[in-house]
């Protein structure tokens, strides 16, 4: 229980020194958003699920709610509702705020609503233009491509980004290593040809543990928590990390919009941090042998796998990729990714169907493509199983061009960086 002042209030939480000097990713996996929990005397972060909360004094109540309208900054003092913020909800923030090295985090229901929230923030300033680089996730190209939030996108290669800015331009989005393809960018050259246009890069895929794109350059950094942030499968939601002065204006958005990530999923999201850096380097070195191996397996015409490591690995079948998808058996053919089990599926059926056919084809998302999250099963077991799914007589028989579209390669492992295989 938090102890009380002599007026009912909660006592602030003095937060040991230790807290604040710089420390190891995996000491801030496991500690950040924790640091007041002895204190508390407890050692699992609280879940508050309480959606409106009491208060005695309308006067300084809507004081408070005036004082968000304006600045969107948190209120001092206990919550107002759930739908403005949330005590569990704000330990995942401060967390993935302190793992990202960005001065706040504001989280959402979904990737999907966090990326909308973005493009209002900027929208509502008069500034409706994106600059984005394919291939983007399936669902986030959509959003953009189709206008629904009043958006014109321009779609570009890095090379073309400041070429492609206008004075209406309000934000540029790239993600690396990108969605299926695990092409990487440049994200400081990039940064460097937005000048002040605020940079987004999507960085499910890589994680804090693998690269911190402000560090590069970049303003906002966008996550599909669902993915390794969550680390099981078991969670929804999304987050953007970013400086206080965007994160205020998103929880405007948010607050007006709904949008909100719910306080159990906070929890767990919280709790998904704190294996991250094991999880995400577990994986990221069985990814890396399966990746060697099906370079020289003569079923592959090509290997994606990026040169900063991570846990996913695409790769083009000469073969039917459907009879792949249909052989696995301790894999599990699903969308998705970053859990602890291995998913595989395939991009142009599934995650990037959305995507019309020519810009998919384009972006490097041929319909030979198969994607995988391996997860942290044995290297061997997973290997076995999808030997033997490519071992498919289907699988193993080339394919006409007109059913397939995609060249014919020797296998090799393409280190994705900065092209868009």
């Amino acid at each position: 229980m938090d102890s009380l002042d002599a007026d009912g209030m909660p006592e602030p939480v003095a937060v040991p020194l230790s807290a604040t000097l710089p420390r190891a990713l995996a000491t801030e996996a496991v500690h950040a958003g924790r640091e007041d929990l002895a204190l508390l005397g407890v050692h699992a972060a609280p879940i508050d699920l309480s959606t409106t909360y009491p208060s005695y004094d309308p006067r300084a109540e809507a004081a408070r709610i005036d004082e968000f309208a304006t600045t969107g900054a948190r209120p001092e003092g206990p919550p107002v509702y759930a739908r403005l913020d949330n005590p569990t909800t704000a330990r995942f923030e401060t967390a993935l705020a302190r793992l990202e090295g960005t001065e706040s985090a504001v989280a959402f229901a979904s990737g999907m609503a966090a990326l909308t929230a973005v493009l209002l923030v900027r929208s509502g300033v008069g500034l409706r233009h994106v600059v984005a680089v394919r291939p983007l996730y399936g669902c986030s190209d959509h959003l953009l491509t189709a206008g629904l939030l009043g958006t014109e996108v321009t779609w570009t290669d890095p090379a073309g980004i400041a070429d492609a800015i206008r004075p209406d331009t309000g934000l540029v989005m790239v993600e690396t290593p990108a969605n299926p393809t695990l092409a990487e960018v440049d994200i400081a050259a990039v940064a460097h040809a937005c000048g002040s246009i605020p940079l987004l890069v999507d960085n499910t895929f890589a994680t804090p543990v693998l690269q911190r794109p402000v560090e590069h350059g970049a303003r906002l950094v966008l996550h599909s928590a669902t993915k390794y942030l969550g680390g099981h499968g078991d969670v929804l939601g999304g987050v953007v990390a970013c400086d206080e002065e965007f994160a205020r204006k998103l929880r405007q958005v948010r607050f007006a919009t709904g949008g909100v990530l719910h306080p159990m999923a906070g929890y767990l999201l919280l709790r998904g941090l704190s294996t991250l850096p094991v999880r995400v380097r577990a994986a990221s070195a069985t990814a890396a042998d399966l990746a060697r191996r099906l370079a020289t397996d003569p079923r592959i015409a090509r290997v994606h796998y990026p040169s900063i490591g991570g846990a996913m690995v695409s790769f083009e079948v000469y073969g039917d990729p459907h009879e792949v998808i249909a052989g696995v058996r301790l894999i599990t053919p699903a969308v998705s990714l970053g859990s602890v089990d291995t998913l595989i599926q395939h991009p142009a059926s599934i995650s990037h169907r959305i995507v019309p056919e020519g810009d998919r084809r384009s972006a490097g998302v041929s319909d030979r493509l198969l994607r995988m999250s391996v997860g942290l099963e044995d290297v061997e077991d997973l290997w076995r199983d999808l030997t033997e799914a490519l071992s498919a007589r289907s699988a193993r028989a080339p394919m006409s061009t007109q059913s397939l579209a995609g060249p014919r390669t020797a296998p090799r492992t393409v280190p994705a960086t900065g092209s868009r295989t």
